[in-house]
């Protein structure tokens, strides 16, 4: 693994790929992030050493690297998923490659079905803690070089940057959520006996990512913030047919609001 990590971070750098602050991980319908970021260079997964290849409609396969909130960040447009069919160890490769590269924080995104009754479709939730029900990605020989065998996980989202994105959001009027995400295999959606379950075991939202590549950040000691769109719900009462399409339609409509939060968190770092 290491490796693979070196090869391709000495790749990236000499694309101009220097010393970013921060990692971006977009999610589902929301790379329109990357169109702020300005002073870019941008690379096809398809081109980078060892790189997996998003196959999802909405994850738009593009590693870029530039200037937001006055900082040089590098984001990923797309992420990869595990009912894909990579590994975990794929899916948290561009992590580890992201903090060779230099990151001292990572902020990721996602959308999620909102299963605590106080959500509406539309809702940011910034992530308090969560859940994992998918393969541990640090499962196998560990690297002490990469980070330590047993890795903390008490405070798996950094709460200063929770903090700050809170004051943010007040600043600028908008509505924040906080809760627990439980992270799952899919690719079915849930059934709502599944919700239920979530639910009474301490979940506010589920999705089928983040999880994976928080634990990988915080096994490198990466400080992580991350929120969940709220693109359908699975409240008794509330349940109703969903697609992808709609997935990415809902999140589309908050991606406005997410990136103001995402630009100034990263502004004031």
């Amino acid at each position: 693994m290491l490796g693979k990590i070196n090869e391709t971070t000495e790749f990236l750098r000499a694309k101009g790929i220097l010393n970013p602050e921060a990692g971006i991980i977009l999610g589902t319908g929301l790379g329109g992030l990357a169109s702020k970021i300005e002073n870019s260079i941008e690379i096809n997964y398809t081109d980078i050493p060892d790189f997996p290849v998003s196959t999802v409609e909405g994850h738009e396969g593009k590693l870029i690297f530039g200037d937001l909130g006055r900082k040089k960040i590098i984001a990923m447009k797309g992420r990869f998923h595990y009912y894909e069919g990579y590994s975990p160890e794929q899916i948290i490769l561009p992590v580890r490659i992201m903090k060779y590269l230099g990151i001292k924080h990572l902020f990721l995104s996602n959308a999620a079905g909102g299963i605590n009754p106080d959500f509406q479709i539309g809702d940011i939730m910034i992530i308090t803690d969560h859940i994992n029900l998918l393969p541990n990605p640090l499962v196998g020989k560990n690297d002490d070089h990469i980070g330590t065998r047993f890795p903390d996980m008490s405070e798996a989202y950094d709460k200063s940057l929770i903090g700050m994105a809170v004051r943010i959001a007040e600043r600028n009027n908008i509505t924040l959520k906080k809760g627990v995400y439980l992270g799952t295999t899919g690719p079915a959606f849930e059934t709502p006996a599944e919700y239920k379950y979530f639910r009474t075991i301490g979940a506010d939202s589920v999705g089928m990512s983040t999880v994976t590549e928080v634990i990988a950040a915080r096994h490198m000691g990466l400080p992580c913030f991350a929120v969940s769109i709220i693109t359908d719900l699975g409240i008794e009462g509330k349940i109703e047919y969903i697609t992808h399409e709609i997935v990415q339609r809902e999140a589309g409509k908050a991606e406005a609001r997410m990136t103001t939060i995402m630009t100034e968190l990263i502004s004031e770092l």
